[in-house]
């Protein structure tokens, strides 16, 4: 008991304290988007505000179980929980149900889904955070780097296998992980990873014949300032260039062969390549106008017309964020935002405090998964990212969502409360 009562006096409040009123406004928007007035208890279990409750009562009951656990037992067992959750999303594969184009939910009977994708996050960053702190482990080696590389490119391929786009590009914000512990070219990654949107974006605008006498130009360029100067690095800056220009005419193919319609159309709508209100573009035409309708101080809670006659498809799911903005408005927006961030820069400050390569690891992975969850889920509502479907972190509607965001959550408080036994 008295250890116990120990672990519980060096909890972080504060994170426990952000994670308890992100999911509380999550549930009251829940129950304002999907709000029937012949059920007008927010306890009413046959109403999906009332099944948010169950999966947030449940996933308190796991946290508080995940603290009480030996903190050594999530770095002991961390491949394991890896691998069983890979080979969940094997058997999605073969026994999932199909749902909106994308086979990434099994059924368990009884109404209950079950989304391993969301899961699988969470054992990434448990099997990445246990291999990096493995004292023979070098990210300047190798060999090690392509072992890093592979426990996040497998689950990723395995996501991407079942048609959810959204969740499989979550995995890129490991990224941020490796940039943490140094792994070598990643700010170079990094760069390149943004040349290729550009390129991708700039192809689909302006045909490939226009970015060929683009990339042809600043080729010939580049190649005299290094011909005048008698720099070296020449076949280095070829080499790029060829990258650049089979990257360009790949792009055609990916967009026509690679991506579903639906994907496809979506990307068009945002770029403004085709202009569909009322097909594809309907999603996020009707968020920004409720989201635009909040004002300053929004509409009040459950007087938001759009959310009230359902006009924004999805809103307790993916767009619940519309929700925030319609009642809350720019200040509830903001309050909602602000609470993210500070969630994020605490489990920065948490994970850099850690004694263990282990607990730093793991941290900067949930955060980076945090971030990424947010930053498209809010691009998508105001119609700065294409819609590609991913929750809301504590806010959406969703039993896999809240389960695996919890459980994260809770053990990344659980090593910080056990850092100060680690010598």
């Amino acid at each position: 008991m008295n250890e116990r009562n120990s672990i519980i006096g060096k909890i972080d409040w504060l994170t426990v304290l952000i994670y308890l009123v992100l999911v509380t406004i999550g549930w009251f928007s829940i129950f304002s988007a999907k709000y029937d007035e012949l059920h007008p208890s927010i306890f009413d279990l046959s109403q999906v505000y009332g099944k948010q409750l169950i999966w947030i009562g449940a996933s308190l009951l796991i946290g508080f179980i995940i603290l009480l656990i030996d903190a050594k037992f999530f770095n002991a067992f961390s491949l394991w929980i890896y691998f069983f959750f890979l080979a969940s999303l094997f058997v999605v594969l073969v026994y999932g149900k199909a749902t909106k184009g994308a086979t990434s939910w099994i059924d368990l009977g009884a109404g209950v889904k079950f989304q391993p994708s969301e899961f699988a996050k969470m054992a990434t960053a448990l099997a990445l955070a246990g291999y990096l702190s493995r004292l023979d482990v070098d990210l300047q080696k190798r060999k090690h780097q392509i072992v890093a590389a592979l426990l996040i490119l497998a689950p990723m391929a395995l996501v991407l296998l079942q048609n959810d786009t959204g969740s499989a590009i979550v995995f890129v914000s490991f990224i941020f992980v490796l940039y943490r512990e140094g792994f070598p070219g990643t700010g170079l990654v990094m760069i390149a990873g943004v040349v290729a949107i550009l390129l991708f974006v700039f192809t689909l605008v302006w045909s490939q014949k226009i970015m060929y006498i683009i990339l042809g130009s600043l080729f010939i360029l580049t190649l005299t300032y290094y011909l005048i100067t008698k720099k070296k690095g020449i076949v280095t800056m070829v080499a790029v260039f060829l990258f650049m220009f089979v990257f360009v005419f790949s792009v055609d193919y990916a967009f026509n062969k690679i991506l579903q319609e639906h994907q496809r159309s979506r990307i068009e709508v945002l770029l403004g390549m085709k202009d569909d209100p009322k097909g594809d573009g309907y999603n996020v035409h009707q968020s920004k106008i409720a989201i635009g309708s909040g004002g300053l101080t929004g509409k009040g809670f459950l007087q938001g017309t759009q959310t009230k006659y359902d006009f924004v498809p999805e809103q307790h799911t993916d767009f619940i964020f519309c929700t925030v903005g319609e009642e809350g408005g720019f200040l509830g927006t903001a309050a909602v935002v602000l609470l993210y961030v500070a969630l994020l820069v605490r489990i920065i400050i948490l994970a850099e405090r850690q004694r263990s390569t282990f607990s730093r690891v793991y941290g900067y992975s949930i955060a980076g998964i945090i971030f990424v969850h947010v930053a498209i889920n809010i691009g998508m509502t105001i119609g700065l990212v294409p819609v590609i479907g991913i929750p809301l972190p504590f806010l959406s509607y969703g039993g896999s969502s809240m389960l695996a965001f919890t459980m994260m959550l809770a053990i990344f408080v659980k090593q910080d409360a056990y850092r100060l036994n680690i010598l």
